[in-house]
C-alpha cells in the first residue's frame, strides 16, 4: 500500500472512502462497524488488502453499471457487500448463514425502539 493511501493515524483508505482530514467520516453506526470488521479480518490473514481492493472495486463497478449514481451515500453499502463476498468466498462463513443473520438484525431492528441499541436474541432468528 502506497503510503498516499494512509492517513498519519495509520488507517487504509481506498478510492471513493468518504472521508476528512482526519480519515474515515461514517453516516452511521454501521458503516463503522463494517469499516472495523473489514480491518479485523484483514488483519486477522483472512484476506490481503489487495483482495479486499478488488473486491470493493468489483461491487461499486457492479453498481454503477447497474445504475448507481456515485453520488457517495451508498459507499458503505458496497463496502458491506463486498466484505460478505470475501467472507463467504474464504469460507469464513456461508451465504445462507450471513442471510440468516442479515434477517435476524432487520427483525431485531424492528423490534427495536427508536435511539435504542439493537441486540440479537434467539427469537430474532427463524426456527
Amino acid at each position: 500500500m502506497k503510503r498516499d493511501d494512509m492517513p498519519h493515524n495509520g488507517v487504509p483508505l481506498t478510492p471513493g472512502m468518504p472521508r476528512d482530514a482526519d480519515g474515515p467520516v461514517f453516516n452511521a453506526p454501521w458503516e463503522a462497524q463494517a469499516f472495523a470488521m473489514t480491518l479485523a479480518l484483514h488483519e486477522g490473514g483472512l484476506f490481503t488488502w489487495t483482495e479486499w481492493a478488488e473486491a470493493l472495486a468489483m461491487q461499486i463497478s457492479a453498481a454503477q453499471a447497474a445504475g448507481d449514481p456515485d453520488t457517495g451515500e451508498t459507499y458503505y453499502r458496497h463496502w458491506l457487500a463486498a466484505l460478505e463476498h470475501l467472507v463467504a468466498h474464504k469460507g469464513a462463513s456461508s451465504g445462507d448463514e450471513l442471510e440468516r443473520y442479515r434477517h435476524a438484525w432487520d427483525h431485531a431492528a424492528d423490534r427495536t425502539p427508536h435511539g435504542q441499541p439493537i441486540e440479537l436474541r434467539g427469537e430474532d432468528f427463524p426456527s
